[in-house]
């Protein structure tokens, strides 16, 4: 009878545990885990989208921000994209981007192996005016571009490198770092660098936007290229030659009489400075040019009037005009991160 009790006594104890152990499950709540944020950037961007500055990404494929969307990068981010003609980052017609780079910490975009014509850099698509026309094909994924919408905004862009772009498109094309396919003048661009690419450190088809703290190391053909009209403005541009290069500025097509202010550029590889193809020219102010074998080529005899340089048309491609003030890097310290 003694050992009946007890077994009865340690069933009871056991049921009792099963049952609170039964109830407590039922009361459990799963933890869920945050999802985790893919790095790789690739494919279309159809919803809003804040990078992580603490992580790095990767440009896998061509990554497209659509119509009424917005790309924002904080200051720090780091985008790495893999070797590749189909890897660039392209903002549409429509779409936004904000690069929130700091002096301290400015954002990033290199290729895996850091050299130049690994990737295709950035490009944006507006809807301002170029020659072309409207709804134009670029030369790039058939990106879209033109329209008649002259303070379009494509966003802001502060604090940026690019590196190691210029990709080979086809036989007759090449990416550059920044390329700007009609953006309105309502886009912001400032602090920009561009170091070691294949083809143009910046190019503006058409368009009215401006840009202002630029600087461009080293690339191959030409650090500053305008074409179909462009009539922006860009302000204080320091230009380093100590490879060889085909020139600082490629003007071509239609005078749009863009705003040069505050311009330099060095060579210690002699080479062209300016050179000037069919109608085109620009409006200089202050600009200084040291170390080149030919300061002014008029490509295609085009009116060298076009070409004025503290409010004097030029009268020869040898008149000396361009010995003013250098832009005054020291303390642009983050082009070097």
């Amino acid at each position: 009878m003694k050992n009946f009790k007890k077994f009865a006594i340690t069933l009871a104890a056991i049921n009792a545990l099963f049952f609170v152990g039964c109830s407590s499950d039922d009361d459990f709540t799963p933890i869920e885990e945050e999802p985790v944020e893919n790095t790789e950037l690739n494919g279309a961007l159809t919803s809003d989208r804040i990078l992580d500055a603490n992580l790095q990404y990767s440009v896998t494929g061509p990554y497209l921000v659509k119509s009424g969307v917005k790309l924002t990068i904080p200051a720090g981010t780091v985008i790495v994209s893999q070797n590749g003609t189909d890897r660039y980052i392209a903002v549409e017609q429509g779409g936004k981007i904000d690069i929130q780079g700091t002096s301290s910490n400015p954002v990033i975009m290199r290729s895996e192996g850091n050299s130049a014509g690994d990737w295709g850099g950035l490009l944006l698509c507006g809807k301002a005016t170029t020659t072309e026309g409207v709804n134009v094909t670029a030369e790039v994924g058939g990106l879209i571009y033109g329209g008649t919408d002259d303070t379009d905004n494509s966003g802001s862009i502060n604090y940026l490198i690019i590196r190691g772009a210029g990709a080979q498109i086809n036989s007759e094309s090449q990416y550059n770092g920044l390329t700007l396919y009609a953006v309105g003048s309502g886009t912001s661009i400032s602090n920009v660098a561009v170091i070691d690419g294949a083809d143009d450190g910046i190019e503006f088809f058409g368009g009215t936007v401006s840009a202002s703290n630029l600087y461009f190391e080293n690339n191959e053909d030409d650090s500053v290229d305008w074409t179909e009209g462009w009539n922006g403005t860009i302000t204080n541009t320091y230009v380093s030659h100590t490879k060889p290069f085909s020139t600082a500025i490629e003007a071509d097509g239609d005078n749009g009489n863009p705003k040069v202010i505050n311009f330099t550029a060095v060579s210690t590889v002699d080479g062209t400075a300016l050179q000037f193809k069919k109608q085109s020219g620009a409006t200089f102010t202050n600009i200084h040019l040291s170390g080149y074998s030919k300061n002014v080529d008029m490509k295609d005899d085009g009116p060298i009037e076009n070409v004025i340089v503290d409010n004097t048309p030029l009268t020869s491609p040898e008149d000396d005009v361009f010995n003013g003030t250098q832009v005054d890097i020291t303390g642009w310290n983050w082009i070097s991160n």
